[in-house]
């Protein structure tokens, strides 16, 4: 066609050619030839390019062939089109053909092309650096980074710089050698971007990246030594090469980074001299992590290269750990130095906060080195007046060493402090320093003045002089130790001066009186007159110092002291024999401790003070109490003679001063009774007592004769208060001491008092003299004792006494009503202890405050029930009224009591009386009361149960069902309910049947369980709602309580499902034929059943419940068809077995299929061959319908199939087995499956081409019509693309021997070839009317029939069915 010039026809057969057989670079390399040898004719290659872009796009090869023209003629905008609407096939090599152009369409086409290298090198040229990493994730593509930044480097730094970041920080971890990368910017010199990177690179600060850290930081401290800093202070690397890094620090003199990363101390000591061009705060935290040695190590370089600039700095660090290097080796560093400025400011910042002697000291000796360097001592003063750490004397020496010290007040603060006076006055009076001292006592530390007066005079200072500063210091000196002071050096006169001045001042110092009093003792300057009148000496030390030199005086001093030296003043008499005055010291001191020391046995000078006492003392003592107090000392001695003569010569005498002496008769009296009651009076003065007692009538009686009682003299004290008039007290004397009733009657009777006969009523009631003392008060008049006098009474049953007692006190109308109440209620008890009824019901019916409620509960309690019922009937007491009534059997009037009382207790205690006494019309009126409260009805019930009055009890009950009861209703139901469940089970079911809603439906139901009334039981869970207890109840005891109906129901109400198949199991073993039609019932109910748990407990019983099965199969369940489908195979079923498996798929179909395969039936097989049909498993489902010989079924699964080859087998089968009809039939059935060769073939080789000819016929119909709508097509679209043709030549406005390349869709041919039967130019051996057909492009079939000369055929160029060579004639 191409030489004959068909150019157009032989494109389009070319790029209609089946499956493209024709498209290849032969096709393309002759059109080329035809287009150079017709230079000026249009382009074949572009119209052969054009007939396939009508249908179809490019592939590679034709792509790149069709580039190049339009390229050359600059129409990029036609390859951007085609490109868009997919007719190109992008690849490589077309992408390199346009990038010469276009570099931007050459990266579509790599894009389109899936070339990543050359897209990511577009992407480069292009600088769309963005682009690159989101590309490259996006294909899954790694190319070589290394190589693309080397040529971004170049191109654009910066952008080369912002992709490497973007690799390193992508998701998944790096991917780039970032090591190369840094390489590649250095050799650029590009430092700026190179730390960029790596800052971003390394920021993860990983082990493995410790190189690549130093080499950043080696760049930046060779090149930017801030940017290095800038870093380092972020602290974000931690394993680059720290001695090196320190190393390159201490080069760019970052000596601050330099310190933190070296480790050698020589390094440190290199560097550490730059510490004044350090940070100090940095150089402070920075010690604090160096051992203790190095550290010291450290501050001696420091002090050693650069005193002068490192000085402070050193104080610092010294300061802040100075604990840690220890202060001792921190001044031993400073001393060795001779940096006394620098000792004194670190101990100054540490002196106040340490107790370290050593550290006070060195901090004094720095002190004065710098003060004197200075000419400034406040802080040695200070230091030394405050602190308390220092050693004082080996200070003290340091100072009094240091001579050019021009202010001693340093030394002063010591010695003051530290009581080192005397050295410290000594030694300023020997440098003539006077001035001092004098101002040292009178303004610093007047206090030790004696010290300084001691001092000066051993110094031999003059007494002027020191009695001139004695003066000048006043009062402020303490006088003890100034006295003292001088005492010992037997200089004390020369302080009288200053002695009288401040006696004159009024002190009152001890010690500077006595030392007056000494003073004046020793000049004999009217010392007695002193020591008599001066109260502020010391009378010890006074006395002490006269005892030696006048013991007149010594004991002047010891008596005037007012009992602090009485010991004293008794032995410095003793001592010198003066007794008289002894005696009258003790007569006038009336100690009696005193007294007892001098009266002791041991005391061999007794005898003689006794006699001067009873002699002088006594008689010419006008003072009373020195007397008693003398008589009492004598008695506490135990000196019985010596007082009674004592005190009778002082009181008996009628010319005595003390004969009328109230408080001596006292005494007399008084000690008489108290040596009477001890008993050591002598024989002859026993008795003396009364003698004295009627002798004496001065004495306070009432007073004498309660001691008397108190000591046992009851007679002495009767007679006493008889003497003095006091009846009472002296009837009490009797009663309550000498306890003699019958004196103390008679006494009664003559004194006719009546508190004295109330005394006596008192203690004969308290002996139990009941009568006699009811007597007693009744002659008394005196009701005040009628608790005691009842509660005796009542205890002995002595109510006819009693009752005149309580008449007196009712007439006296005695004490509050409250009294009057209790001796009306005791009144009341008495006449019904007595049994008096008429005057107990007049006593009543008259006004009275008698407890009557409490005397009636009385006499009940002690069975007087008449009398308490007379009482309880005067007061209303219902209630207690029929517990009388009760006891005295009268049950119609106790049950009409507990109406009117109307008391739940009430009715109860009648009804068990009445229920006792069986009487049960009384007692059913009881209960009805008691019917209405709720809390009795139980007990209620106990009380007929326990006598077992059963049928009585229901009686009363059902009495009660007519009767409104309130709120109790429900609970005579219910009660009833349990009795008739109980005692009568007959009326059981009727009375729930009538009453069940007015009932407490959960007790009855425990009731009827424990009495095991199953029906009832059921019937009341039902009404209770209880469907699970129902249905259990009914499957526990079926042979009593089961329903079929009613159980059906019950279930589709049940909570817990798990009664479900308990009654499941429940039908299988007692109702198995009604099985069915339970769980039918329950299959109704959605979600009720779960049907795999009923076929797993049917299991071996599945044939009971297939109609249930094939009711809920609808909801295709595993476990149900599967129990199904072997039911159906057991029962051999086989139409219902092929239903369930075609309408249900939730099952093992492999494993049913492979069950049924081996079945001895057909039809199972055949089911067999069905499943395996379904699951796609053509193959097996033929081979088993060919064994059973099922053709049809076989048939049909290959063209369910859809497989030729399945297909072709099946045919060979029919071949083979000589089945021609199942041949034809087969290609009838499979005709879509069917290559038409293969049945030519089957049919020629066998000799049944009559049954292959309708499906041959078939095939040629078919594809003659398809030919005939593809030409009719092709027809019409070639008509429209002419008229598109003509309209788009005109538009590009080309002519001629131009080649015709539209816009829009690739129109370059002038024609198109025609498709369908025509005559082949070609064809040279058209014999006999021969005729050509060509039908190459439709596809699976084309028939080339060529001359047929004598009837032969000629070869049929078909691509799937062919046969080649003439066939002659047979």
């Amino acid at each position: 066609m191409l030489r004959s010039g068909m150019i157009k026809e032989a494109a389009e057969m070319a790029a209609k050619s089946p499956n493209g057989v024709l498209r290849t670079p032969n096709t393309i390399n002759k059109f080329k030839a035809v287009a150079q040898a017709q230079p000026n004719q249009p382009n074949p290659l572009l119209i052969y390019f054009s007939k396939i872009l009508e249908d179809s796009k490019l592939n590679a090869i034709e792509s790149i062939e069709l580039a190049r023209p339009v390229l050359q003629q600059g129409k990029q905008q036609l390859l951007q089109k085609w490109l868009e609407e997919g007719k190109l096939e992008c690849s490589e090599d077309l992408g390199d053909l346009v990038k010469q152009v276009d570099s931007n369409l050459a990266l579509s086409i790599y894009l389109r092309g899936n070339v990543p290298a050359k897209v990511i090198h577009c992407f480069v040229e292009t600088q769309q650096f963005d682009k690159i990493l989101l590309y490259a994730n996006k294909v899954g593509y790694s190319p070589e980074w290394d190589k693309i930044l080397s040529t971004m480097v170049m191109i654009n730094p910066d952008g080369a710089v912002r992709l490497a970041q973007m690799l390193v920080n992508q998701e998944g971890g790096s991917k780039l050698n970032v090591a190369a990368v840094a390489e590649i910017f250095l050799s650029r010199n590009m430092l700026q971007q190179t730390t960029a990177f790596l800052l971003d690179a390394l920021k993860g600060n990983k082990p493995e990246e410790g190189p690549l850290q130093t080499k950043l930081l080696e760049i930046n401290l060779r090149a930017a030594p801030q940017v290095a800093e800038a870093i380092l202070s972020n602290g974000m690397f931690s394993h680059y090469d720290r001695p090196a890094v320190g190393k390159l620090c201490e080069m760019a003199g970052l000596f601050q980074r330099a310190l933190e990363h070296y480790t050698e101390l020589n390094d440190l000591k290199r560097v550490i001299v730059h510490a004044s061009q350090i940070q100090p705060d940095f150089i402070l935290e920075w010690f604090g992590n160096l051992e203790t040695s190095w550290g010291l190590e450290l501050l001696r370089e420091m002090l050693a290269k650069d005193l002068r600039q490192n000085l402070q700095i050193c104080v610092q660090v010294a300061t802040k750990y100075s604990e840690v290097m220890t202060p001792q080796a921190l001044m031993a560093l400073f001393e060795e130095y001779k940096s006394m400025e620098g000792l004194f400011y670190y101990l100054g910042s540490i002196v106040n906060f340490s107790n370290d002697e050593n550290v006070h000291y060195k901090y004094i000796v720095a002190c004065t080195k710098v003060g004197m360097m200075r000419n400034d001592y406040k802080e040695l003063e200070r230091i030394t007046r405050e602190s308390t750490y220092y050693p004082a004397e080996k200070v003290k020496d340091f100072l009094k060493s240091e001579t050019k010290l021009p202010d001693p007040r340093p030394l002063i603060n010591v010695c003051d402090k530290h009581d080192m006076v005397e050295e410290l006055t000594q030694f300023l009076y020997g440098k003539g320093m006077m001035k001092y001292i004098e101002v040292y006592v009178q303004k610093v530390n007047p206090f030790r003045t004696p010290q300084v007066v001691g001092a000066l005079i051993d110094a031999g200072c003059p007494e002027d002089q020191i009695r001139s500063l004695v003066m000048s210091v006043r009062n402020m000196c303490p006088a003890e130790g100034l006295v003292a002071a001088c005492q010992k050096r037997n200089r004390l006169r020369f302080l009288l001066p200053w002695l009288e001045a401040r006696f004159d001042e009024g002190e009152q110092d001890p010690a500077i009186h006595n030392a007056l009093a000494m003073i004046y003792i020793d000049t004999n300057q009217s010392p007695e007159k002193f020591l008599e009148s001066n109260r502020y000496y010391d009378h010890k030390t006074v006395g002490a110092y006269c005892a030696k030199r006048d013991p007149h005086l010594a004991f002047v001093v010891y008596s005037s002291a007012k009992g602090v030296c009485d010991d004293e003043a008794i032995a410095v008499t003793n001592e010198n024999a003066l007794f008289k005055a002894q005696a009258k010291f003790l007569v006038d001191r009336q100690d009696l401790n005193l007294w007892a020391k001098v009266l002791t046995e041991e005391n061999p000078h007794k005898r003689s003070l006794v006699d001067q006492v009873v002699a002088t003392a006594l008689p010419q003592c006008k003072n009373s109490e020195a007397v008693a107090c003398t008589v009492k000392a004598f008695m506490s001695a135990n000196l019985p003679n010596e007082l009674i003569e004592l005190l009778e010569k002082i009181v008996l005498r009628a010319d005595s001063e003390f004969a009328t002496n109230k408080n001596l008769q006292n005494l007399l009296i008084l000690t008489a009774v108290q040596v009477a009651g001890a008993g050591e009076l002598p024989e002859e003065h026993k008795g003396r007592v009364m003698e004295y007692i009627n002798r004496l009538d001065k004495f306070d009686g009432p007073d004498i004769a309660a001691i008397c009682v108190q000591d046992g003299l009851y007679e002495e004290a009767f007679v006493i208060y008889k003497k003095f008039d006091d009846k009472k007290k002296a009837m009490s004397v009797l009663v309550d001491n000498l306890h003699d009733l019958g004196r103390a009657k008679d006494f009664a009777v003559s004194c006719n008092i009546d508190t004295v006969w109330s005394t006596l009523a008192r203690a004969q009631l308290d002996h139990g003299h009941i009568q006699d003392a009811i007597d007693s008060y009744i002659k008394a008049n005196d009701p005040s004792e009628y608790l005691k006098v009842i509660g005796a009474a009542q205890d002995a049953g002595n109510y006819q006494h009693l009752i005149s007692f309580l008449q007196m006190a009712r007439k006296k109308d005695f004490g509050t009503q409250e009294a009057r109440s209790v001796i009306d209620t005791a009144m009341l008890m008495a006449l019904a202890k007595e049994g008096l009824m008429s005057e107990l019901e007049e006593f009543v019916s008259s006004p009275n405050l008698a407890n009557i409620e409490e005397v009636g509960e009385r006499c009940a309690d002690e069975g007087s029930f008449e009398a308490a019922r007379m009482l309880f009937s005067s007061i209303s007491k219902h209630d207690k009224l029929a517990s009388c009534l009760i006891r005295l059997k009268k049950y119609a009037d106790a049950v009409e009591a507990a109406r009117k009382a109307n008391f739940s207790r009430t009715w109860k205690e009648v009804l068990v009386a009445c229920v006792d006494a069986e009487e049960f019309r009384l007692a059913q009126m009881c209960g009805l009361n008691l019917m209405y409260v709720p809390d009795e009805v139980e007990e209620l019930i106990k009380v007929y149960e326990r006598r077992g009055y059963f049928e009585q009890l229901i009686a009363m009950m059902e009495s009660g069902l007519g009767v409104e009861m309130g709120g109790n209703t429900a609970g005579i139901f219910t009660e009833l309910a349990i009795l008739y469940a109980k005692y009568k089970e007959e009326k059981l079911m009727e009375h729930l049947k009538l009453f069940c809603a007015r009932m407490n439906i959960p007790r009855v139901i425990r009731e009827c369980e424990r009495h095991e009334h199953w029906s009832a039981l059921c019937f009341l869970y039902v009404h209770n709602d209880e469907a699970d207890n129902a249905a259990l109840t009914m499957m526990n005891h079926a042979a009593e309580a089961f329903d079929h109906s009613q159980f059906k129901e019950l279930l589709l109400k049940c909570a817990n499902p798990e009664n479900l198949y308990k009654a499941t199991q429940f039908y299988v073993e007692e109702h198995p034929l009604e099985l069915n039609d339970l769980l039918c019932s329950l299959a109704k109910k959605e979600g009720i059943l779960d049907h795999s748990r009923v076929v797993v407990q049917m299991k071996r019983k599945l044939p009971l419940i297939k109609k249930y099965l094939e009711q809920v199969q609808s909801h295709d369940m595993k476990s149900v068809n599967e129990a199904l489908n072997g039911l159906y195979i057991e029962e051999e079923d086989y139409e219902k077995l092929t239903q369930s498996v075609l309408t249900y798929k939730n099952y093992d179909q492999m494993e049913l299929a492979s069950n049924l395969e081996k079945h001895e039936l057909l039809e199972m097989r055949r089911v067999a061959s069905t499943l395996y049909k379904n699951n796609k498993r053509y193959a097996q489902s033929v081979e088993l319908s060919k064994k059973d010989k099922l053709y049809r079924d076989a048939m049909q699964t290959a063209a369910t199939s859809g497989d030729p080859e399945l297909v072709e087998q099946l045919l060979r089968f029919f071949v083979d087995a000589e089945a021609k009809e199942c041949f034809a039939a087969a290609l009838f059935t499979c005709y879509e499956f069917v290559r038409p060769d293969v049945v030519l073939e089957l049919a020629w080789r066998n000799n049944i081409m009559d049954y292959a000819m309708p499906y041959i016929i078939q095939v040629t119909k078919a594809y003659t019509s398809k030919v005939d709508t593809l030409q009719a097509e092709f027809d019409k679209k070639k008509e429209e693309e002419e008229k598109k043709k003509q309209s788009e030549l005109h538009t590009a406005g080309m002519a001629g021997g131009e080649m015709g390349l539209p816009g829009a869709p690739l129109m370059l041919t002038m024609g198109q070839p025609s498709m369908g039967m025509g005559m082949d130019p070609y064809h040279q051996q058209m014999g006999g009317g021969g005729m050509g057909m060509g039908m190459g492009s439709v596809p699976n079939m084309g028939m080339g029939m060529g001359g047929m000369p004598h009837g032969g055929m000629g070869g049929m160029s078909v691509p799937n069915m062919g046969m080649g060579g003439g066939m002659p004639m047979f």
